[in-house]
């Protein structure tokens, strides 16, 4: 026997039990679930990496190319050569480029340990080859049938011969070296050739509609002459009364060896659909950011007093966010984009009172006093991770209720990874490249085909409309401008400033890092299929790796002071005009915008804002606690223009008549000096719904209440003042409602989190620890406990042998159960007992500890070798 056939393993166990540390840590990298919990050893981490979910997780995580490896090995003989593998991906007239592909594919199943063994016996996990392989119940996606040895598994031994002596084959004694001939014919090119070259072309139709799958056919009781001549040499073969099927050895003759009909070893490009001046996308992503902080703005000034209602299930009502949406002039679908941007950044939350409503948290006040530039970098750091997805507001959950924006059911695990890699994609072009929609879509597609394909179908699968969505969002959030990605967005990603030549990222955007025909692996790894390929984490070259929360920071700061240039400057000052309006050239500062949106209203937005000065709202300045003084002062300190004379008069004029008229609680009462006024008043046919009688000369009363009173009068075009029960007037201020501080929601994590170095390197120790003990060679003593697992030895046995292991320096192998009853196993080399301890180092923990003798359950000695 050669000495490979000895150093080749039997099992994944002694495959992985073969790896470096780095070639764990990949394994453990690439399929966080391995690491949760920690496995004790080898063999348990062997028997996790086969079990149903954790394998379809990892299938499910294969490239396009991958997989249809993996699909190839799933109806390859067990175990498989690699010559048999390339032969069913390259065809017999083989195909160069899949030639070069294939060993950086079969790297990446061996690196995630669905692949184990040689080039001579690569062997699929059993599980993956059971959800890969083909069965009636669930046909292989290669569209391959079974081989003739399962398809002739339930068939008569005189059937089988009849089928042999019509093929041209001598009968055999048994049927087993009868399926034997038949398949050794029908795998033999140059005798199947002439074997259908005596095909009746009615025959010829048939396979060709059944070789490239679904391979199964019905058939009548009495088939046709070409169906029978294709029966009696078992080129179809019944699988049930009425049904046959193309046996997997035709349909790869036919075929020309090939597992597929279209191998797609290479990812597809992402092509640029128009290319413009990197200043451009600058300066558009940036005019677009300084739009996004007003609008969030703006949804936060509107439910500063208080938000919309939360609904009994959560959320929106779609009353409210057809309300927001007209507040905000945007479509509806916008309006829950940015109601969910506020939501993830933290900035509003349910304020959690009986009348439960939406409202600003703390953390907007925090946020208001942050730079505009690392305003924005906050907000475009939560879209990036947030697992919520605004593009599913009125749409239907699986329960068919309609999903509402802010409400339940809208976290989608995928989001952050699509997201990131969609920009990541975007990062490749060069600067100013913005990509075709429908490259990228098919670019991902090929990155993961298998989730798609399987959960949703067609191109309206979850990580598509995921991707669509990513694409419009970061437009609006303007991370990219007119398609492209910024600079500040490229930051955001911790992605190198882009060159823009054919010598930076953008000549590797979509294209293979090496020629065709060429190994998609690294400088270092051998290309030829009999070189022995290392394993490592293999990824795009294009593609970003997630920050973690420190990078994460580094890159907000970082796009925060490319973004800050960019941005309009605010201003202290605005342009009055005779026509009552304001004019505001651009951003103001703070406290200027904040004093002119009481004073007046907004009339227009865009570039420059526009507002009108109003009776009522310079009332509300007033009530405010303002004075006319104040107002002209006010005017006259931030205008360019002078003040003009009609909205001095407009200030003069309302604040004359406010405050002529009191009103209190009586439940009210309206008085005043002069009772002309009120005469006035009374028959005024609009005060009939006021239902006011007058108590004295100057005073009228109302069972209204004194808001109430307040807005009559003020629609018909009074300037009433509220005052207290001492008879001074109330000044009345917007009260700020705010929730309790709130913590912004966390995503929804898509399985466990990427470990990270520091755990990798202490999980790696522990398994290889716990697989020392689990595999070191012993002798036998006493009698094992159940299974076999555990020695069992007395106590005078098991302290006599660990005080001899004391003077000889020897390890020794124990079994020991904890306080909370958990047996393990573990060797030691001990130092001293006494008192009824064992102070020994354990190679297990790689540490020196101290166990009590009464739970140690047996000890044996290590074998000499």
């Amino acid at each position: 026997m050669s000495p490979e056939a000895h150093s080749a393993p039997r099992s994944l166990a002694e495959a992985l039990r073969a790896r470096d540390d780095t070639s764990l840590a990949a394994l453990l990298r690439s399929r966080p679930d391995l690491i949760t919990p920690v496995p004790t050893d080898l063999t348990q981490l062997a028997t996790r990496a086969g079990t149903r979910a954790s394998v379809l997780r990892a299938l499910e995580r294969l490239d396009r190319f991958a997989l249809q490896t993996a699909e190839a090995l799933a109806v390859a003989p067990d175990p498989a050569s690699y010559g048999t593998l390339l032969g069913l991906m390259a065809g017999d007239a083989g195909d160069e480029t899949v030639a070069g592909a294939l060993p950086r594919a079969l790297g990446t199943l061996r690196e995630q340990a669905l692949v184990w063994g040689g080039d001579d016996r690569l062997r699929l996990v059993r599980t993956a080859r059971e959800l890969l392989a083909p069965s009636p119940q669930h046909p292989s996606p290669t569209g391959l049938g079974p081989t003739v040895q399962e398809a002739t598994s339930g068939m008569s031994p005189g059937r089988i011969q009849e089928i042999v002596t019509t093929a041209g084959l001598p009968s055999t004694h048994d049927s087993v070296s009868a399926v034997t001939a038949l398949t050794g014919l029908f795998t033999h090119r140059k005798k199947m050739a002439k074997l259908l070259a005596g095909a009746p072309e009615a025959a010829r139709e048939v396979l060709a509609r059944l070789v490239w799958g679904p391979p199964y056919g019905q058939v009548t009781a009495e088939p046709a002459a070409h169906l029978r001549w294709l029966l009696d040499r078992g080129l179809l073969l019944p699988t049930a009364p009425g049904t046959v099927v193309l046996p997997r050895e035709v349909a790869l003759h036919l075929r020309e060896g090939r597992a597929h009909r279209a191998p797609e070893p290479l990812p597809p490009a992402v092509a640029p659909a128009a290319t413009h001046s990197p200043q451009v996308v600058d300066a558009t992503a940036a005019g677009q950011a300084y739009t996004a902080l007003a609008t969030v703005e703006e949804l936060l000034k509107d439910w500063d007093e208080g938000g919309p209602a939360v609904l009994r299930a959560g959320g929106l009502s779609v009353r409210d966010l057809k309300r927001t949406a007209v507040a905000l002039d945007v479509s509806e679908p916008v309006a829950a984009f940015w109601t969910e941007l506020a939501y993830a950044a933290g900035l509003i939350a349910s304020d959690g009172e009986a009348d439960e409503r939406y409202a600003a948290t703390p953390a907007y006040d925090e946020w208001l006093e942050l730079p505009p530039a690392e305003r924005w970098a906050r907000l475009a750091q939560a879209w990036l991770a947030a697992t919520r997805t605004p593009g599913l507001v009125g749409g239907r959950d699986a329960k068919d209720r309609t999903l509402s924006a802010l409400g339940p059911g809208l976290d989608r695990s995928a989001a952050p990874e699509v997201r990131h890699r969609v920009l990541s994609l975007l990062a490749g072009l060069a600067r100013g490249a913005a990509p075709d929609a429908e490259s990228v879509l098919a670019r991902l597609r090929w990155e993961r085909p298998l989730r798609g394909a399987q959960r949703d179908g067609g191109d309206d699968d979850l990580r598509t409309r995921l991707a669509r969505w990513t694409l419009s969002e970061a437009e609006l959030l303007g991370v990219t401008g007119r398609g492209a990605l910024s600079a500040h967005g490229r930051a955001l990603l911790g992605a190198p400033p882009a060159a823009g030549t054919a010598a930076g990222p953008a000549a590797r955007a979509g294209e293979p890092a090496a020629p065709p025909g060429a190994p998609a692996v690294g400088p270092s790894e051998p290309a030829g299929p009999g070189d022995k390929l290392p394993v490592h984490h293999h990824r795009a070259p294009d593609r970003l790796a997630p920050l973690s929360a420190a990078e994460q920071a580094v890159a907000g700061a970082a796009a925060a002071r490319l973004l800050a240039p960019l941005l309009p400057e605010p201003l202290d000052h605005v342009l009055l005009q005779a026509d009552l309006t304001a004019v505001a050239p651009g951003p103001l500062r703070r406290p200027l915008a904040d004093m002119l949106g009481v004073l007046a209203d907004v009339e227009s937005k865009g570039g420059a804002t526009v507002y009108r000065f109003t009776p009522a709202s310079v009332r509300r300045a007033l009530d405010a606690g303002r004075t006319a003084a104040d107002l002209h002062a006010f005017l006259a300190e931030h205008s360019r223009t002078p003040v003009p004379q009609p909205l001095a008069y407009l200030i003069d004029d309302v604040a004359r008549r406010h405050g002529h008229l009191r009103v209190g609680a009586a439940s009210a009462y309206v008085r005043c000096d002069d009772d002309a006024l009120l005469n006035e008043i009374l028959a005024d046919r609009r005060a009939a719904a006021l239902r006011l009688r007058r108590l004295a000369p100057t005073v009228l009363a109302t069972q209204s209440d004194p808001a109430t009173l307040l807005e009559g009068l003020r629609a018909m075009g009074y300037a009433p003042a509220a005052e207290s029960a001492e008879g001074d007037v109330l000044i009345t201020r917007a009260h700020a409602h705010r929730t309790p501080p709130r913590t912004a929601p966390e995503p929804v994590p898509d399985g466990p989190p990427p470990p990270d170095a520091t755990l990798l390197a202490a999980a790696i120790r522990a398994i290889r620890a716990g697989d020392l003990a689990a595999t070191a060679p012993r002798k036998a003593v006493g009698e094992p406990l159940a299974g076999g697992e555990l020695p069992r030895t007395s106590a005078a046995d098991t302290l006599a042998t660990m005080q001899a292991a004391v003077l000889t320096g020897d390890s020794v192998w124990i079994g020991y159960v904890n306080a909370d009853g958990a047996a393990s196993q573990r060797v030691i080399a001990p130092i001293r007992v006494e008192g009824g301890f064992v102070t020994a180092y354990d190679h297990t923990a790689d540490e020196v500890r101290t166990y009590p003798l009464h739970r140690i359950t047996g000890v044996a000695e290590l074998a000499d070798d």
